[in-house]
């Protein structure tokens, strides 16, 4: 392998640990997804910093907590200056008027690190992280989401350098075409490269309008054993597509399924190039996603603003993680607890980039764990989650979750009770325990936090992030519950 080797980083939308063949999910579809895995190392325990979208691929790209780079919800305001491009005004997600934020500015990114040591750097997908139109420094390539996501997957606004178009295309096939078309173009030049692929997928929608049949019929007559089919939760949000009657449930899960499906196949074309290019054994791949996903677990249908107040069931924080190394461990699956926030070092470690971590980037390199995925790491023991008033802390056997100013709060032994079905806050004979836990806890966040984006002085209901942590309105006060048919 070169000595900087290449990188391929692909993040998914909405999926959860659990949605992968070679996770345990016999029913889904994901060949390419397990032929990753055979040859490389996949994480059982990785966790995202925050259960939805723009927090945590902030914190992926910045190695900050949440209430440190001050996005705190998914971007709903500031995506894009949407009177810039009168080309585009008939299109549905730029009728409403918007103005473009950059949210990570005085933050630095992997990305640009990558790109002041040698890489040469491409984006094919979704960003959602503001201003999306526009490249990001460190980047060459830029192919991206104007509105941050998609409400369709057939009629998605693209911008590749500032250019939009509206291809009536499946967002699915587009980014995987692009990512193809940069992994060639990279070929042809001496500089190591960095691509990040973000797929859309599998994000609702999910009904039949959405994804082609052919992966859609894979899944018709399926069962949908591997997820729960449970009453719909007290605090259920009504944002989300809700599995409320058999025909909904069905839907929801074969249209899921099939966007998995779809994007899998993409994720075997990047690699066919990669062996075309010759590139398979210079080249690293990751794929992971940037929150999970309760499709119907514990009776929720979304990630953490699935409900109001947030969940942290870990169906919503844990997040698939495989790792191909050339040359490295093949079919090793890793124990250890790791979160979003150690891509950054790890990512700077395997590009053998030097660097001194900010002392808000609480991360740690995962390349001992890449190397030695059966050994024991007695310091990866707690993992950390937010997202806005709602925080928790997890260890090996208990999840501690805070809700602040007044909870409610819950408890839960991981390894007697995985499915979080018994909350053991209030009970007596807990009492220390949570105390040690909580105090823990807030130390780490009294650690990476600063006081002007510290998500406890928000009230965030999971409906978006309008402006930056301070200004007037900065998020959706909107919240409606789920009212049954």
């Amino acid at each position: 392998m070169k000595k900087q080797p290449n990188i391929v980083f692909i993040l998914s939308d909405d999926q959860g640990a659990w949605a992968m063949h070679c996770a345990g999910n016999e029913a889904l579809r994901t060949p390419n997804l397990d032929r990753l895995a055979e040859n490389g190392v996949r994480f059982d325990e990785f966790y995202c910093a925050s259960p939805v979208c723009s927090p945590a691929r902030a914190s992926i790209v910045t190695g900050k907590a949440p209430s440190c780079h001050g996005v705190l919800d998914w971007i709903a305001g500031g995506n894009i200056d949407t009177d810039r491009y009168p080309e585009m005004a008939n299109h549905s997600r730029f009728r409403t008027r918007d103005r473009a934020i950059e949210y990570l500015e005085g933050h630095k990114t992997y990305m640009d690190v990558l790109a002041e040591n040698g890489y040469v750097c491409g984006l094919s997908g979704k960003w959602h992280l503001g201003n999306n139109a526009e490249k990001k420094k460190g980047f060459d390539k830029w192919f991206t989401i104007g509105a941050g996501g998609c409400s369709h997957y057939f009629d998605p606004d693209v911008c590749e350098d500032g250019v939009f178009s509206a291809p009536k295309r499946y967002i699915t096939d587009l980014i995987t075409e692009k990512a193809v078309q940069y992994v060639g173009e990279f070929a042809q030049q001496e500089k190591p490269f960095y691509l990040s692929v973000h797929y859309t997928a599998p994000h609702s929608p999910w009904d039949e309008s959405q994804h082609p049949k052919r992966f859609l019929d894979w899944y018709r007559d399926c069962g949908f054993q591997a997820t729960p089919d449970l009453p719909v939760h007290p605090d259920q949000v009504g944002t989300c597509p809700v599995g409320d009657t058999p025909e909904k449930r069905a839907e929801n899960l074969r249209g899921y399924y099939a966007a998995i499906s779809a994007m899998d196949e993409g994720i075997g074309k990047i690699m066919d190039e990669l062996g075309r290019q010759g590139l398979l054994e210079d080249t690293i791949v990751i794929f992971t996603a940037d929150n999970g996903m309760n499709m119907g677990h514990h009776g929720i249908w979304g990630k953490g603003n699935g409900t109001y107040p947030q969940n942290m069931f870990d169906t919503a924080i844990k997040v698939p993680l495989i790792v191909r190394m050339p040359g490295g461990e093949k079919g090793a699956v890793c124990h250890q607890m790791a979160c979003q926030y150690d891509f950054y070092p790890t990512i700077l470690e395997m590009a053998g980039c030097p660097f001194e971590a900010e002392p808000m980037q609480p991360g740690k390199s995962m390349m001992q764990l890449i190397r030695e995925p059966r050994k024991e790491a007695p310091d990866r023991v707690v993992v950390f989650d937010e997202y806005s008033r709602t925080r928790m802390i997890r260890t090996r056997r208990w999840k501690y979750v805070s809700r602040y100013p007044d909870g409610p709060d819950e408890l839960y032994h991981m390894e007697d009770d995985p499915e979080e079905a018994r909350n053991l806050i209030g009970q007596e004979a807990y009492a220390n325990l949570v105390r040690e836990l909580k105090a823990g806890m807030e130390q780490w966040f009294d650690t990476y936090t600063r006081e002007e984006t510290d998500g406890r002085k928000y009230t965030v209901t999971g409906s978006g992030q309008l402006r930056r942590c301070g200004e007037e309105n900065a998020f959706d006060a909107n919240l409606v519950y789920f009212a049954p048919h």
